[in-house]
């Protein structure tokens, strides 16, 4: 099965050589370019793109006979009996775009034939877009086996009546963040629950609070359970605790979830055991190229990497003069620091200077003079809070000065607005969220049109449990009878999720993972109410 999914994901051969795809009809091309993956998905159930409708590659579907009418009007009825529980969105791209011509089951050698040949068990050639892969007999059975066990069976947290999630909250977060997250995630699946069994005519009356509007009619549709895993003592302990509740209780995915600390050890988990894990509110998600975690951003790392790349591209340090990064050595710290270097080293820019204090160094005049006044730089980003401002001010114009200072919002808080008055014209500010007075910063003005202060200090849960629920809607109204985990992601990176959200802009694209992939950078106008000045577009990495 490893062997299998190698091929179908990567476009490895056994052997550990790249297949070869031919496309066009005699090009040959490297297939891990054109892998299976690519627009049969992970879950091997079809998509649609560019106006080319891919059909479902998995056994269920391919060893099943295919009569388009009578699929159709199983569709239409909203029937998932045999092959109409293929693709969530069958109806609607079969009235749309046409239907796919009938055909009976294929068999092993028909299969091999339509991976070789490019046609079907009836003997019609595919589109030109559908390669062909010339495999020996061995890599051919190799496939072919893993496409008959290719979302076979549903994943597990998934019974004949509920699908069983649970979200992870750790216990040094205060009871107000708890509730925030949890009171109205919670609401949110009572409601889809109620409307669900209305749906069935299992209820009557009202579908409930938690705004579910709609969801598909499917008799397949299963109820909604959540279960609260809470983690207790420092992170290194988190793992042995996740297994222990996974253990008692597979689940189908972990939703939302929220954190102080470094998510790195619920991430693991989630990959070892592909258990996705949608949305959580954490300032410092586990930055890699995970498959399982959909994060709202890369949080203070992404911040990092704003300040770098606007200080590369707007500014010019003098020769002689370097940057200078200040930080507590701390995992907040840390994030921002690693953040702020690894975009720095791509622009090619010039050197960088790290100073990293240890964890509870109070930011005196003392302690900047250390970090700054040897190196003379041109500038400096400090990664810390609001008790930082007046001993900043203090030392900015000495020996030379600094000619340019950077600083995250998310870090001052309560004292964004203040930054000293006598540092405001070369101070930048990374702010991760929609700008106050917009609809993305969800904080309109109020009437007599005075705008309202920055609001920052929240982590903005509210807004995020909001765009989890907009997901979760998306899935539940596409999947139908399809409870695999890797076709949840599927849906998702499909849609066009342009939800209510605090970020000025999220979206989701095949194989990313971060939903909001922007930061401003604002500076402070003068005087003694200043406001917030934008200036750059919304950086997007």
């Amino acid at each position: 099965m490893r062997l299998g999914e190698r091929i179908y994901r990567d476009g490895i051969l056994s052997s550990g050589e790249p297949l070869t795809a031919v496309v066009q009809g005699d090009i040959p091309v490297e297939g891990t370019m054109f892998s299976c993956v690519s627009c049969h998905l992970r879950s091997g159930l079809g998509s649609f793109e560019g106006g080319v409708l891919t059909p479902p590659t998995n056994g269920n579907v391919l060893y099943k006979p295919w009569n388009s009418s009578r699929e159709t009007a199983k569709l239409r009825k909203g029937s998932m009996e045999g092959s109409a529980k293929l693709w969530t969105r069958s109806w609607y791209y079969l009235s749309r775009f046409g239907e796919f011509p009938n055909r009976p089951a294929y068999t092993d050698e028909t299969l091999s034939d339509a991976i070789l040949e490019g046609v079907d068990p009836e003997g019609r050639r595919f589109l030109g877009v559908m390669p062909r892969y010339p495999l020996d007999k061995r890599d051919m059975a190799i496939l072919i086996a893993y496409l008959k066990s290719l979302s076979a069976v549903p994943s597990p947290g998934v019974t004949e009546t509920t699908i069983r999630f649970a979200t992870v909250v750790t216990e040094e977060v205060s009871g107000a963040e708890r509730d925030a997250m949890l009171g109205p995630l919670e609401r949110y699946l009572r409601s889809f629950n109620a409307r669900a069994l209305r749906e069935a005519g299992k209820r009557k009356g009202p579908a409930g609070e938690g705004g579910v509007s709609r969801i598909a009619a499917d008799p397949d549709l299963r109820q909604m359970s959540l279960a609260r895993w809470e983690l207790k003592g420092s992170p290194e302990t988190w793992r042995g605790q996740l297994e222990e509740y996974y253990r008692k209780e597979p689940v189908f995915a972990l939703l939302g979830g929220i954190t102080t600390k470094e998510w790195r050890p619920i991430h693991e988990f989630s990959e070892d055991h592909a258990v996705p894990c949608l949305f959580p509110v954490t300032d410092l998600p586990f930055v890699s190229n995970g498959w399982y975690t959909l994060y709202f951003s890369k949080g203070y790392y992404q911040e990092g990497e704003t300040a770098a790349r606007h200080l590369a591209r707007e500014e010019d340090p003098d020769p002689g003069r370097t940057v200078v990064q200040v930080y507590p050595d701390t995992p907040e710290g840390n994030a921002f620091a690693s953040g702020f270097r690894d975009a720095w080293s791509e622009s090619g820019r010039g050197p960088l200077v790290d100073k990293a204090f240890p964890a509870g160094t109070k930011a005196t005049r003392e302690v900047l003079e250390q970090a700054t006044g040897k190196e003379r730089p041109a500038a400096l980003v400090l990664w810390m809070g609001a008790e930082a401002l007046m001993p900043l001010d203090a030392v900015a114009g000495k020996d030379g000065g600094i000619s340019t200072i950077y600083l995250s919002a998310t870090l001052l808080k309560e004292g964004l607005l203040t930054v000293p008055e006598t540092l405001r014209d070369r101070t930048f500010i990374t702010y991760p969220y929609g700008l106050p007075g917009s609809a993305t910063g969800m904080m309109a003005p109020p009437p007599g049109g005075k705008k309202p202060p920055p609001e920052i200090t929240d982590r903005k849960i509210a807004g995020k449990v909001a765009s989890l629920s907009s997901v979760l809607t998306e899935v539940f109204m596409a999947w139908r009878s399809n409870f695999h985990r890797d076709y949840m992601f599927d849906i998702i990176d499909g849609s066009m999720l342009m939800v209510s959200s605090p970020y000025e802009r999220i979206s989701f694209g095949p194989g990313q993972r971060y939903a909001s992939k922007g930061c401003y950078i604002v500076q402070l106008s003068k005087g003694a109410t200043p406001e917030l000045v934008k200036k750059s577009d919304w950086v997007v990495h």
